[in-house]
């Protein structure tokens, strides 16, 4: 075995994350005869420790490792190692421990390592000797790749031995250079110290025998002990780990199919086993399918006999059992080891978690019943390649304050080579976004212009053909700093009894980037240890504990960070604080209690703190309930006389002790009670309210001073106003009484003692008081005597007054029992009452008064009024002319005969101008009904009406004015008349004015009527105007002051009916006659200037247009001409609408016009307007003839521009309404702009 770790070539590092590849764990069972014994065999990194398995094939392990192997008989079998080296058994704590070492002691890191040797043939008790899986420690990740080198290794066991393992954080950042090439690899320290270790007992074992040493290290810590040893470019080993997932599965997978067989058992199988095994030895070689660059599919047929053993029946094994398949793959050749990887029924699996770009070889191999045949033919295949695997981040090689140097090394590249690697960084802001600093195929970079003392985070990303792998982890680098200066010594924040809380500052030289420590050291005054660490961190404060009390130490404060550390601070000495002292003993009491005092003592404290008692402070409590506690003494005294106390009073008192330390715990609390004495003297009672005439109210207080002991009893002593003797009135707990059997007017003296447990106290001082007089007694009830319905007198006899004189009597008066009120009040024994109402009830009682009081009323006496006539009606109403014209006249009993005749006559109508409408409200009666009322109208006969509240009075004058006053009147006769009311009649309403036609048209009548103006004045007289519908109704066409209406839209030839009604204050009067109106036929319309035509020199030809016929009248047509200056005479007069003017004289100017007329039936005709004049010149030359037409055309059309401008009056209307429109928009414009703006 080598001693150091061969060189490697320049390679990258496989990815952390691929998985492990593991079997389940084989029972942890193994039988033998004798005592089972487990040996270790410790396997150094680098070296490889070769066993033959149950099966007879040979398993290779290789270091760091710790193989548990199990001894059935407890012997330790022989161990053969290559040659050079020697194998040890060491015994420590009953567990043997084999060491294959080499025989150089000596230990040479820098060296090279050839290969293993072969192993020697297998020992006949070799196999007996198995690894233990449950005791076989778990693998961690690692790392694998084929070692190189040259050695003397057989080339038969070459392909048992395979590549070391590497743990990758332990793997030195340094490995390579700044080119990429690899620099020499070296063990870490903890495998290089188990190495020594080992060598050292090696040779403590060979000089001076078996020596017991210490514990070896667990398998635990020699499976973490790896080599860090570089691997090649992505191909090597599974490693340590599937090697032992490949054993583990090797020695479990026969168990778990034969349930259990006996290992190391060798039996002779029969022939049925063995024809068996061999048809399970014929099986195919699988196919492989869906490469892909992690994973491959494998499908395999079941075994099945040859050809030529189909007739053989002879030994015809059958499979008892299904078949179970074991799936196995291999990356150092077909005749490599093999790791299983599936095992199933099933004739297909999925491997998954491959390696890409790597060559594997597969074979299946089957068995059953506990049997398993011969393995397949392996076949071969490739995985594809894949991106990167994700780095492991970047690594400071070096820095400065300015500048950072990083390297890191290549991670798989899983098949194709590395182009470039991305490095990220923060640009030191720690926000998360991250922004690219390098991209290239170096393996390190420096980056410079940076920040002293700041944080920078990195991360790292590799590149090849097939993409860009993950980005790895972010790692937090710093660059370097100043070392800082030495602090301010530290400062006391607060100090304890053992502890000492201290504080300082930060250099003010050291930026806030930097990470810097602090180191206080302390030093105890007397110890002679020096100073010693007592808090080594970041923070400016910290808190010194388990310190002694009262003792002097000495603190210096140190700072330090990544560049090295301060000169301490300047020595500071802080002294704990004393102790509290323990509370004194418990008071006690010297010599006798008295009711006022008490003296108490105590004894000092057992621990005084570490300081001297300055003085003790006694508190005292009265009660023993929560009472608040006072402070009596403070003084070095150990006694103390308490005064001031309260007779017959519980007191509790305690002590406390001061020192430098502070205030000692509480004494117990002793509880002292004072006798108690009897009360003291008692204040003079005193009266409650004023004295009565045979009795008296005393009420007292309880006294100042009450002995100690609760007052259970009081005393009342009087004496006589002529008597000095006293005697006892009242004795008892309550604080007033009542003393009666008194003469009135008479003065009498009072005493009063109170009493506790201990006796009676001093009697008071003397209190004297007078009884009064007392109030006269009941009244006898009033008698009442009625002198008319609104007077009545009462009268009364005065009651016994009781020693004082009545000086009053009151009489209560009222109209119900309950609600009776004071109307008297004087010495006189009767009163009249007046202003009553008759046949009213009334109550009435009366009580006297003296100086000592009132007296208690009489009893209540009822009183009844007399009846009289009504009360004076209060007011009186004005009937509306709606009510009057539907006011019904009532009917008397006595004309009930004539009821018949009234029915058929027809109910009168009521005019406001000579009638006038009453109603009052009905008075009070009195007592006796109303039966009629009296109208009074001035000098007019009055009127006598029934028992009814409104009336109508006829036949007045119009607008006339009248005093009214009404009376009531009943069985007594006749109530007062009311207060006079002035009412008036309504004029006369106004007569129809006369209704004439002033204007006609044949859509317009003119209507007038009156003898006022057109237009209205300031009369009140108004008019209405009605015109008659085609069903015979009035419609309203005019209401108001005017004379005149002008009707319009109305038909031609038509008959209107109207009927006018004048109205004023006084009412509406009655319509006029109707009047019938008719509108005239119209006339035709105007024509426009007829088209004249010269034929010849002598006639031409006057053509116009034609109307169609109105309303069924025909429409004939007269044509006028005038000659020179002459008067139009009529040409023609006929329907035609052309005509032919012959005989025309030459040098004259004829001149045509044309009119509409109207042939009505039974009518003269009607002629409408003359068109405008059309002029024929005469033939003077072609000159004159045109000018001639030319004028008569401006004429003709002069004409009828005039016709066409005149427009209606709605068309003038709307220009003018559009031209002011324009108006207002141009000056709201201008407002706008120049204004507001």
């Amino acid at each position: 075995m080598a001693d150091h770790t061969p060189p490697l070539e320049s390679g990258q590092l496989l990815s952390p994350e691929l998985p492990i590849l593991a079997s389940p764990p084989p029972p942890a069972m193994v039988n033998g005869e004798g005592p089972q014994q487990v040996i270790l065999v410790q396997v150094n990194p680098g070296e490889a420790f070769t066993i033959r398995r149950e099966d007879g094939q040979f398993q290779c392990i290789t270091g760091p490792a710790q193989v548990p192997m199990m001894s059935p008989n407890g012997s330790v079998p022989p161990i053969y190692v290559p040659p050079g080296y020697i194998s040890q058994i060491i015994e420590e704590n009953g567990v043997r421990r084999v060491l294959v070492l080499p025989q150089q002691p000596e230990f040479h890191p820098g060296g090279h390592s050839p290969l293993h040797h072969p192993p020697p043939p297998p020992h006949a008790h070799l196999p007996a000797f198995i690894p233990h899986p449950a005791m076989m420690p778990p693998p961690h990740h690692l790392y694998t790749g084929m070692a190189g080198g040259v050695g003397d290794m057989s080339s038969q066991y070459i392909s048992q031995y395979h590549p070391a393992h590497i743990y990758p954080e332990q793997v030195s950042t340094d490995s390579h250079s700044q080119h990429g090439r690899p620099s020499l690899v070296h063990r870490d320290d903890r495998t290089s110290k188990t190495h020594e270790r080992l060598q050292k007992k090696l040779k403590e074992r060979q000089g001076g025998g078996q020596v017991k040493d210490s514990p070896p290290s667990s398998p635990q810590k020699s499976c973490n002990s790896p080599p860090t040893v570089d691997i090649h470019n992505g191909i090597g080993g599974k490693g340590l780990e599937a090697e032992q997932g490949q054993l583990r599965h090797t020695v479990s997978s026969p168990d778990k199919q034969t349930g259990k067989r006996k290992i190391g058992e060798s039996a002779v199988l029969d022939k049925e086993a063995q024809a068996l095994q061999a048809l399970l030895s014929t099986i195919n070689k699988p196919e492989v399918s869906d490469i892909e660059a992690r994973g491959a599919t494998v499908s395999w047929s079941a075994p099945t006999k040859p050809e030529s053993e189909n007739d053989s029946k002879e030994d015809d094994p059958s499979f008892s059992e299904p078949l179970c398949y074991d799936v196995s793959i291999s990356i150092s050749g077909k005749d490599g080891k093999y790791q299983s990887m599936h095992c199933g029924e099933e004739l297909s699996a999925t491997l998954e978690l491959l390696r890409p770009a790597t060559d594997y070889h597969v074979r299946v191999q089957a068995m059953c019943s506990g049997l398993q045949g011969n393995p397949s033919e392996a076949v071969s295949f490739t995985t594809l390649s894949c991106e990167p695997d994700p780095p492991n981040p970047p690594k400071k090689i070096s820095g400065t304050k300015n500048s950072l140097l990083l390297q890191w090394k290549a991670p798989c590249d899983n098949g194709s080579k590395i182009q470039n690697y991305i490095l990220q960084w923060d640009e030191g802001k720690g926000t998360g976004v991250y922004e690219q600093c390098y991209y290239g195929p170096q393996k390190q970079y420096k980056v410079a212009k940076l920040s002293p003392a700041s944080r920078y985070s990195f991360r790292l990303a590799a590149k090849n053909d097939m993409g860009t792998s993950e980005f790895s982890e972010v790692v937090d680098l710093f660059t370097s700093c100043s070392v800082p200066l030495p602090p301010f010594p530290p400062e006391l924040e607060m100090a304890g009894v053992t502890w000492l809380c201290l504080k300082w500052q930060r250099p003010a030289s050291s930026p806030k980037e930097d990470d810097i420590f602090y180191i206080l050291e302390m030093e105890e005054e007397g110890s002679g240890y020096g100073f010693q660490t007592s808090y080594n961190g970041d923070e400016l404060s910290s808190t010194i504990r388990n310190l002694h009390r009262s003792t002097k130490y000495k603190f210096r404060v140190a700072a330090y960070n990544s560049e090295g550390k301060s000169n301490p601070s300047q020595v500071v000495e802080l002294i704990t604080k004393p102790d509290i002292p323990g509370c004194p003993f418990k008071p006690v009491i010297r010599g006798r209690v008295l009711p006022n005092s008490f003296k108490m003592a105590w004894e000092p404290p057992k621990d005084d703190g570490g300081s001297e008692i300055t003085k003790y402070v006694v508190e005292l409590s009265e009660g023993t309930s929560g009472s608040p506690w006072g402070q009596v003494y403070s003084g070095p005294a150990l006694e103390h006389v308490c005064e001031g106390l309260k007779p017959g009073c519980s007191y509790q008192t305690r002590v406390y002790c001061m020192s430098e330390g502070g205030q000692s715990p509480l004494s117990e609390t002793l509880q002292v009670q004072t006798p108690a004495v009897p009360p003291g003297q008692c204040q003079p009672p005193r009266l409650v309210g004023k004295p009565k005439a045979r009795e008296v109210q005393l009420r007292w207080g309880v006294p100042q001073v009450d002995g100690g002991s609760p007052v259970s009893c009081y005393s009342i002593e009087m004496s006589g106003p002529q008597s000095e003797e006293s005697k006892e009135v009242y004795q008892g707990p309550e604080l007033d009484c009542s003393v009666g059997g008194l003469m009135p007017g008479k003065t009498y003296s009072f005493r009063l003692k109170a009493a506790n447990k201990a006796g009676f106290g001093p009697l008071s001082e003397r209190f004297e008081v007078t009884t009064g007089p007392g109030a006269p007694e009941q009244c006898k009830a009033p008698s009442t005597t009625c002198k008319s319905s609104s007077c009545v007198v009462v009268s009364w006899e005065a009651p016994p007054c009781n020693g004082a004189p009545v000086t009053e009597f009151r009489l209560e008066w009222g109209a119900a029992e309950g609600s009776m009120q004071i109307c008297y009040s004087g010495p006189g024994l009767s009163h009249e009452m007046k202003g009553l109402l008759p046949a009213t009830n009334y109550f009435c009682r009366v009580q006297a008064v003296n100086v000592a009081g009132v007296g208690p009323f009489s009893e209540a006496v009822f009183c009844l009024t007399p009846c009289t006539v009504p009360a004076a009606v209060s007011n009186i109403y004005v009937l509306k002319e709606s009510e009057l014209r539907s006011y019904d006249t009532p009917v008397d009993a006595d004309e009930d005969e004539e009821e018949e005749e009234s029915e058929s006559r027809p109910q009168p109508v009521y005019s406001p101008s000579t009638c006038l409408g009453i109603c009052w409200d009905p008075p009070c009666d009195h007592g006796s009904e109303i039966n009629s009322y009296l109208i009074d109208i001035g000098e007019r006969q009055p009127i006598v009406v029934g028992p009814v509240t409104k009336h109508v009075i006829q036949n007045l004058q119009p607008d006339t004015s009248y005093r009214i006053r009404i009376q009531a009147l009943n069985s007594l006769g006749a109530g007062p008349f009311s207060h006079t009311f002035k009412l008036k009649t309504k004029p006369l309403p106004p007569q129809p004015p006369r209704l004439e036609c002033t204007a006609f048209s044949h859509q317009t009548l003119r209507l007038k009527w009156g003898d006022g103006p057109a237009k209205a004045t300031s009369d009140a007289l108004q008019y209405q105007l009605h015109m008659g519908d085609k069903n015979g109704r009035f419609i309203s066409l005019y209401k108001g002051p005017c004379h005149t209406h002008k009707v319009q839209r109305l038909n031609e030839s038509t008959s209107y009916t109207f009927r006018i009604q004048a109205f004023n204050e006084a009412g509406e009067g009655p319509f006029s006659n109707v009047y019938t109106f008719t509108t005239p036929r119209s006339p035709p319309a105007p024509l426009k200037a007829p088209k004249v035509e010269r034929l010849d020199d002598n006639s031409c030809e006057v053509t116009w247009e034609a109307l169609p016929p109105m309303k069924g009248d025909p429409v004939i047509y007269s044509l006028q001409c005038m000659i020179g200056n002459s008067d139009f005479k009529q040409a023609y007069k006929g329907s035609a609408t052309t005509f032919h003017v012959q005989n025309l004289q030459p040098n004259s100017d004829y001149r045509f016009r044309v009119c509409a007329i109207r042939q009505c039936q039974d009518a003269p005709e009607l002629s409408g307007p003359y068109s405008p004049t059309v002029t024929l010149s005469s033939q003077r030359n072609d000159a004159a003839l045109a000018s001639s037409a030319v004028s008569s055309g401006s004429r003709i059309g002069t004409e009828s521009t005039r016709a066409r401008q005149s427009l209606s009056d709605e068309q003038c209307a709307f220009l003018i309404l559009m031209v002011f429109a324009v108006i207002a928009i141009l000056i709201a414009f201008v407002i706008q702009y120049f204004v507001i703006k």
